[in-house]
């Protein structure tokens, strides 16, 4: 199908990868797995923040990569929002001119009204003069995920996105994704180590090892002690 998210990518290197993944608009994936399982490389691949070699990345019906036809869209040039662990924020913007980066090629004008709009859509109503320095970090992520937003995005990633807040912020992002979903049906992949995580967001998840996709499964269906690969490792 052209709608959603389609990525093939197999490899030997320089960091091996063999994944075959489909993401459905308004469908949220997640990836688990041990450190060096490749996860952010995949985010990063799909983004165009790293290189792939062998493989095929469709968003939405855009071919964004295929080496057998000699496409890469550059990661500028595709409509991807990616929200990153750190937030990556610009220190010496405001949270509305972190927004308005996402929307360079627009008036100023119409990318101030924007920014202003997708604040408040993650209830950052007020806080837009802002600098980050002085936002909590849950209102940095929301700032993050509202410049994301901004690139009107075929795919939306993030990496980490609930690992540097405490237990009450996270559960509130939590809601806010879903509330996201119900008006921005886009594909979502995130990575997490933390099983309330998948629990709370995703649909289904993908157990990754050594960059190889080892099992898919829907999240309702996980259970600690199980037998399979994902569940020896959630209780290990």
């Amino acid at each position: 199908m052209a709608d959603g998210l389609h990525v093939s990518i197999h490899q030997a290197g320089p960091i091996p990868l063999a994944v075959d993944l489909t993401v459905a608009p308004n469908e949220t994936l997640a990836l688990i797995g041990p450190s060096g399982a490749g996860k952010t490389t995949i985010l990063r691949t799909i983004a165009g923040l790293y290189p792939a070699r062998q493989g095929r990345i469709v968003a939405n019906g855009h071919v964004w990569f295929d080496d057998s036809a000699r496409i890469d869209v550059p990661a500028r040039q595709r409509r991807v929002g990616v929200v990153f662990q750190s937030y990556a924020l610009f220190p010496h913007l405001t949270a509305i001119g972190n927004v308005m980066e996402a929307m360079v090629d627009h008036p100023r004008a119409e990318r101030q009204r924007a920014a202003v709009e997708m604040l408040a859509r993650v209830h950052l109503d007020g806080l837009g003069d802002r600098r980050p320095e002085l936002l909590s970090g849950g209102q940095q992520q929301r700032v993050a995920l509202a410049r994301a937003l901004a690139r009107d995005p075929d795919v939306l990633l993030f990496d980490e996105p609930f690992s540097a807040v405490d237990r009450p912020t996270r559960r509130a992002l939590h809601r806010l994704i879903a509330e996201l979903r119900a008006v921005t049906p886009v594909p979502i992949v995130f990575v997490t180590h933390d099983i309330e995580d998948v629990a709370a967001s995703a649909d289904r998840v993908c157990f990754l090892r050594e960059g190889s996709l080892i099992e898919t499964r829907r999240s309702v269906e996980i259970h600690k002690g199980g037998n399979s690969p994902l569940e020896r490792w959630l209780a290990g």
